[in-house]
């Protein structure tokens, strides 16, 4: 996702309110913290910690280090469990470069600038255009999924890798443009600058091969392609030709000019991608009203951001010269990277609001089921249940999938279930009478109508990912500084939560599909040694082992966790170490420990964990370099990165090269599996 945590000074981002937090929940649900506070009570909340009994009932028995440095046994404590990773770990550090565990490589695969389609130039950064960038590997690589080639095959050695572009940095992209640009109201930028943006923005697909224990990619491969906030994409399922749809551009309501602002996603059993659209709030211009017709909808979902000023040369930016334009945006989008001709697909039976992800199970009976969050604090969790049944013989029957099913938006009771509330026109308050008068504007309304349901407010719901091995769904919540002080409680036992959590969803008799469910607490981010923290790992975790922030994880073919973070700004205050990739136990004793196994260079977040079939090689994103919080790195202390002059030149290393976003495969030295 954006690491928007704290203000940017001096950059685009002027405030944090600005970017993430300028969507806002208006309705008095219950917060997660105050399901657990009633759950456990005012007494252990007020020690900012769990006792005995109340532990072992939300984090699962084994042995605790809490926030105040002392080991919890708690009872009946499982038997002891072979440890699942051995390598040696990183140390915390922040530093110009990236770091991964000793007997490993970490080696860059593809770089921003870099050609992907056949006849793409070669990246000169001083002669930048849009023509060129649509051609070449897009900014801010995000979510990377693995498609083995060829399709249905189990291999390790060749595929197509899928990732996302998420947002771009104008700051260190161009020369001459520096800092503060929406300060002084994008003087510095230029039309041909903004659409180069726009060409850097949606995701690419390229061929990767390894060839002799090394990653390469294939320029000149015939499945190579670039999305872009241009390319055409189709709408599908429930919301597509309804009037809240319809723009000048397209008077039926089914297809929309590209996709915008795509953190994580998933990939389907059947070889699709799946490419979640997040904030994009930030790219529409124009004053909301209250006379406006979606008004209310606009509002709740923070338009508008003006993060960049494409509004100011393309009128569907516009709020008020395209007033449906933003509903259009806020989707899944689901790609066949087989067919590089193939017209991707926004799903709309899966709602419109921030996608971080979007996770798959599929059923004993062929059910499929779609696990996605709404990346904003105090909102929700949801997931999707297709009415057609996966068929593994047939890839043609299952394309379609996704544009019908019923979503639901999670609520945590007190007990320890989860109540999932259907998102369905005509049940509850979902009426016409209530301002939802059929079910497209449910779903283009989805945050709206989650908030009729009385959905549980979360911590920022960041990636869900399934385990294939247990069943269980992890659910990601990066942090909360917006916690009150009246909202103290276990599970954010501050009113400044920096630091994350991670929640477990055990599906009931590990059906997916049912309505109900039961969670507990894997982890608590932050320093265990720390008081203030409340943090909670496994007693043995050490001192870099700890992290702050999670936001993507990945779950191996071996059912092991691990988990990328992402502090943003507030990196120094929240760890003092740069992101990375933590490898976290998840069961018997060992549960809740932890180590470090990669880490970013200063500026950046780590992005896109994913691993090939045999667990031999982990691709990661290394996103942004150079630009969070550099001016609390003592190397460049109080400034902050430009073209001319950024805080790390990440990956090259060259003069005249600025910063790249990159993938990064990491392979083990002996050819064995990642963490063994």
């Amino acid at each position: 996702m954006d690491s928007r945590d704290l203000p940017r000074k001096g950059t685009k981002y002027l405030t944090f309110e600005g970017r993430e937090d300028i969507g806002s929940n208006p309705t008095d649900n219950p917060t997660m913290g105050e399901v657990i506070g009633a759950r456990f009570g005012r007494r252990d909340l007020m020690r900012g910690m769990l006792a005995g009994t109340a532990l072992s009932a939300i984090v699962g028995p084994a042995a605790l280090l809490s926030s105040a440095g002392e080991a919890e046994a708690a009872p009946k404590a499982p038997k002891p469990t072979k440890a699942a990773f051995s390598f040696q770990e990183v140390q915390h550090g922040v530093d110009e470069t990236h770091h991964v565990a000793t007997g490993y490589d970490a080696d860059i695969l593809i770089r921003w600038g870099d050609p992907v389609v056949p006849g793409a130039p070669a990246f000169d950064p001083l002669k930048q255009t849009a023509a060129a960038q649509s051609k070449q590997f897009g900014y801010n690589n995000d979510f990377v999924g693995y498609a083995p080639l060829p399709l249905g095959s189990k291999s390790p050695d060749r595929a197509l890798l899928c990732v996302n572009h998420e947002y771009t940095d104008e700051e260190i992209m161009f020369p001459g443009v520096g800092v503060e640009q929406q300060k002084a109201k994008f003087a510095r930028l230029t039309k041909d600058l903004a659409d180069i943006e726009m060409a850097a923005h949606g995701g690419s697909v390229v061929e990767i091969r390894k060839v002799r224990g090394k990653w390469t990619y294939d320029p000149n491969s015939k499945f190579n392609r670039r999305i872009t906030a241009e390319t055409e994409i189709a709408i599908t399922g429930p919301a597509a030709g309804h009037a809240l749809m319809k723009t000048s551009y397209d008077p039926t309501g089914t297809r929309v000019r590209g996709m915008l602002n795509n953190c994580s996603g998933g990939m389907t059993p059947w070889g699709t991608w799946l490419s979640a659209e997040e904030n994009f709030n930030g790219y529409f211009w124009g004053q909301v009203a209250d006379d406006h017709p979606n008004a209310k909808s606009l509002k709740r979902l923070g338009f508008p951001g003006e993060w960049y000023n494409w509004g100011q040369y393309h009128d569907r930016f516009d709020v008020n010269k395209e007033p449906n334009e933003a509903n259009r945006f806020g989707w899944i989008v689901e790609i066949d990277p087989y067919d590089p001709t193939s017209t991707p697909k926004k799903r709309t039976a899966l709602g419109r609001f921030k996608h971080e992800a979007c996770q798959l199970a599929v059923g004993k009976d062929g059910t499929v089921v779609a696990y996605t969050g709404d990346d904003e604090r105090f909102d929700y969790v949801y997931k999707f249940v297709a009415s057609r049944k996966y068929n593994p013989k047939n890839r043609t029957a299952n394309m379609d999938i996704l544009a019908d099913g019923t979503l639901y938006v999670a609520k945590f009771h007190p007990n320890a279930t989860v109540e999932w509330l259907p998102l369905v026109h005509g049940q509850g308050p979902l009426t016409a009478e209530k301002g939802f008068p059929d079910q497209a504007t449910v779903l283009i309304n989805a945050r709206l109508a989650a908030d009729a349901l009385g959905a549980t407010k979360m911590d920022r719901p960041e990636d869900i990912e399934v385990n294939p091995k247990t069943g269980r769904v992890y659910v990601v919540l990066t942090n909360n500084n917006k916690r009150k002080p009246e909202q103290v409680d276990a599970i954010n036992p501050r009113p400044d939560n920096q630091w994350g959590h991670i929640v477990e969803i055990i599906p009931a008799n590990g059906d997916h599909a049912a309505t109900k469910a039961e969670w507990q607490i894997l982890l608590r981010g932050g320093n265990p040694k720390d008081p203030a923290t409340g943090a909670q790992f496994h007693a043995d975790t050490s001192e870099n082992g700890w992290f702050a922030c999670p936001d993507n994880v990945a779950v191996d073919n071996r059912g092991r966790l691990w988990v990328a973070t992402d502090q943003g700004e507030a990196w120094n205050k929240a760890s003092g170490t740069a992101d990375g990739v933590w490898a976290v136990e998840t069961e018997g004793d060992l549960r809740g420990l932890s180590k470090m196994f990669f880490r970013v260079p200063v500026g950046a977040e780590m992005c896109g964990p994913c691993f090939t079939t045999d667990d031999k090689t982990l691709f990661v994103a290394v996103q942004h370099p150079a630009t969070d919080g550099v001016d609390q790195w003592e190397k460049f202390k109080g400034k902050l990165s430009s073209f001319e002059d950024p805080a790390t030149r990440w990956p090259d290393f060259k003069p005249n090269m600025p910063p790249r976003p990159s993938v990064v495969a990491i392979t083990k030295k002996d050819g064995g599996v990642i963490g063994l």
